[in-house]
């Protein structure tokens, strides 16, 4: 019997099988196109469940044993659906600005600490509760025809078992989870003027849905029998498949978005959370946490300056047979070695997540010269994600956490030059492992004690967590970093009255 994680992202989704001991054994990939525009960040999920169904179907041909699928997603984007799940509109991204009013108003109805308390979650517009909100008051036609309000997990999910549950991790994205009994809160809907009847039933993390549908079975090419669980929000499913079980560990993930994932031995200090807008997340073990310190612009910040400057750099490198990523590391190596880049890039290109939460924000480049080429302005980018990064590590340096090591997921770890960066900068060492998809990992980590194939997740992480190199800070690097960091400390507050 094989098992598979299924990862849906902002971008595309992927599919990952592997073998009942946990050996990898290939995967599939589908990507969707995301409509963005002036006034809201939009994805149609028809879309989504396209490429869910065509990664499912390549990978059934390849093995048609799979006998489990576990599914987690990205966060926060919600979609109202008729009865039959068909979505009604297209669903408004986490960056989507709509809902600001909304957030506004239901904390002057419950105070800001009250729904932190509740839910774990400062308030702000990138929740589902909010944008629902928005919806009810600008699309009424919309909302009166809804039956369902799904996120993506549970949307899929929906579709492939005909069961509308969600997850504990992934329902607290939607700002409306009450954190201590692991339930809706009816003060949050009451407050939000929302029915609470069209959201899904909060499960466990690795809950099993149900089985494939008749439908759901011809359309992606496996049997009924198939199990399909509920596994988690993408940032926790990640943190299971790096093998971070409590609080000595903490998670970088580099993938579109770059995220701290830190995990708590229990309840940290909500007032110390809510000062930087960190999330109080249920983990997967009971009893535990986890927190998200992000940036909107990880990865995605890298795509930027490589598609916008180094157009002639990536066809050089795919004559080479090389990533264009390897050719301007291999550059600026050459001309500056390991010296830092001496720019201040604000990663804000999409607005400014933890610890600011401002979707006003926008990203800079300082201290450009006519010096300044493409593999300068290349290294400014990578340093500015990690300049963040170490921001919010500051900002959580009171809420409880204790990690001394890092493992490293997402495909910005593939990158040994800005690992070593992280490590540097960060003063910690951290952990490359095997697979930079940890998401997809967690997920059939999960699947696999969900059917069986694992006693535990210590068994699961036995089987399919290998470390393969460990980076160490230099003490040297970490105090030129350090140096440069001063001044990024206050690059926000010098940049942000003039946008």
């Amino acid at each position: 019997m094989k098992i598979a994680g299924l990862d849906i992202g902002t971008t595309g989704c992927k599919c990952t099988v592997f073998d009942e001991s946990g050996k990898y054994l290939g995967k599939a990939y589908r990507d969707y196109p995301a409509k963005r525009k002036v006034t809201g960040h939009e994805i149609d999920v028809s879309a989504i469940m396209d490429g869910v169904v065509g990664a499912l179907r390549e990978m059934a041909e390849r093995h048609p044993d799979i006998g489990g699928i576990g599914i987690t997603s990205f966060g926060e984007t919600f979609v109202l659906t008729d009865v039959a799940g068909s979505p009604l509109h297209n669903a408004m991204l986490y960056t989507d600005p709509r809902g600001a009013e909304e957030v506004r108003a239901l904390s002057e109805k419950l105070g800001e600490r009250n729904i932190a308390v509740i839910t774990g979650l400062r308030p702000h517009e990138m929740y589902s509760l909010p944008k629902l909100m928005w919806l009810k008051a600008h699309r009424p036609e919309i909302y009166g025809a809804a039956k369902h309000a799904f996120l993506m997990q549970d949307y899929v999910v929906f579709h492939l078992t005909g069961a509308a549950q969600i997850d504990y991790s992934l329902a607290t994205r939607t700002m409306a989870l009450d954190i201590q009994t692991l339930q809706w809160s009816p003060e949050m809907f009451e407050a939000a003027g929302i029915d609470v009847a069209l959201m899904s039933k909060p499960v466990p993390t690795g809950t099993p849905a149900g089985t494939l549908t008749p439908a759901a079975a011809r359309a992606v090419g496996l049997p009924e029998s198939v199990t399909v669980v509920s596994i988690s929000h993408d940032q926790v499913a990640a943190a299971v498949g790096a093998g971070a079980f409590d609080g000595s560990v903490a998670v970088d993930g580099a993938g579109t978005t770059e995220c701290l994932t830190p995990i708590y031995d229990a309840m940290p200090d909500i007032d110390e959370m809510t000062k930087g807008y960190f999330s109080v997340v249920p983990y997967v073990i009971p009893g535990k946490y986890v927190a998200y310190a992000f940036s909107y612009t990880g990865g995605a910040l890298i795509d930027w300056c490589i598609g916008s400057f180094a157009k002639a750099e990536k066809k050089i490198a795919e004559e080479r047979g090389v990533s264009v990523n390897e050719l301007l590391e291999e550059a600026y190596q050459r001309e500056h070695g390991d010296a830092p880049s001496g720019l201040l890039v604000l990663p804000h290109f999409a607005g400014a997540a933890t610890p600011y939460m401002d979707t006003g924000s926008r990203g800079a480049v300082v201290g450009l010269s006519t010096d300044t080429g493409v593999a300068e302005l290349y290294r400014g980018c990578m340093e500015g994600v990690v300049y963040e990064m170490v921001l919010n590590a500051r900002a959580l340096k009171d809420s409880g956490i204790r990690f001394t090591r890092l493992h490293a997921t997402g495909g910005g770890a593939r990158s040994a030059v800005w690992t070593q960066m992280k490590a540097d900068m960060l003063n910690l060492s951290i952990v490359a492992l095997r697979t930079a998809d940890a998401g997809t990992v967690g997920s059939a980590m999960l699947t696999g004690v969900a059917v069986g194939a694992f006693r535990d997740l210590q068994d699961a992480a036995e089987h399919m967590v290998e470390q393969v190199h460990t980076y160490y800070p230099r003490p040297e690097m970490h105090e030129k970093y350090m140096r440069i960091y001063d001044r990024y400390e206050r690059l926000y507050d010098a940049v942000r009255p003039l946008v």
